[in-house]
């Protein structure tokens, strides 16, 4: 993906995990917002599965998150919907690293 591209995807995958977190657990969001911008991160996965397994985990842990697929406009993707990102958390560093120790940063 481009840059722009990218960029694009790990800003829904943000917000999708921020407003989940605003459904689901209030108080957490409200307490990550008070350092804010608070922490973000981009890592990359290096295949589909590894990205499935992280979202699996972070069921399991109750960890706000939001997969994004993209629609797949003509102009990405070949027309076709891919995933493209994963969004997680908020949430408390040493569980959030069970989960990204193995990824990479972009």
């Amino acid at each position: 993906m481009a840059p722009g591209k990218i960029a694009s995807q790990a800003g829904h995958a943000y917000l999708g995990a921020f407003l989940r977190c605003q459904e689901s657990n209030p108080l957490l969001l409200a307490d990550y917002l008070k350092d804010f911008p608070g922490t973000k991160v981009c890592l990359q996965a290096k295949n589909l599965d590894a990205l499935l397994r992280a979202q699996a985990q972070a069921e399991l842990f109750g960890i706000p998150h939001s997969l994004i697929t993209d629609s797949g406009c003509q102009n990405f993707f070949n027309g076709q919907p891919v995933v493209t990102a994963l969004g997680l958390g908020p949430a408390n560093e040493q569980t959030i690293r069970q989960i990204t120790r193995r990824f990479q940063l972009l």
